[in-house]
């Protein structure tokens, strides 16, 4: 079985299944999961989502400039994490170091996600 050849379902499948994790380890491991991973997820969501429809705009516009295009997308990304991450904490949240974990977590996630796109846009190019 192949993955679809459309970027935003591939997202969603994506998504999907990492929704799906969550909520297994919510049920079977709750000590793990804090109690906000559903805000970590949609702000994952929501920031890889809209990073996505931009570079699929600047990459329309300016093919050329690919890499400097997925590296300011990688930064805008990394920014939006320490924002939210200090948003989060700053009001003095309870269990810090498991809100980081788990936020670490799904952030790795749709990290790996990201560099399998990266790739795989990669491969056209090089031909």
């Amino acid at each position: 079985m192949s993955l679809p050849k459309n970027m935003h379902l591939q997202f969603l499948l994506f998504s999907a299944a990492v929704a799906g994790l969550i909520g297994l380890f919510c049920v079977l491991l709750p000590d793990i999961v804090h109690e906000k991973i559903w805000n970590i997820y949609f702000f994952m969501v929501i920031v890889s989502f809209l990073i996505s429809l931009l570079n699929g705009f600047l990459l329309k516009s300016f093919a050329e400039n690919f890499f400097n295009i997925m590296v300011l997308a990688m930064i805008l990304r990394f920014i939006a994490t320490i924002v939210f991450i200090g948003l989060a904490v700053w009001p003095g949240m309870e269990n810090i170091i498991l809100f980081i974990a788990d936020f670490f977590v799904v952030f790795l996630f749709y990290l790996v996600f990201d560099i399998y796109t990266f790739l795989s846009n990669l491969r056209p190019i090089s031909k």
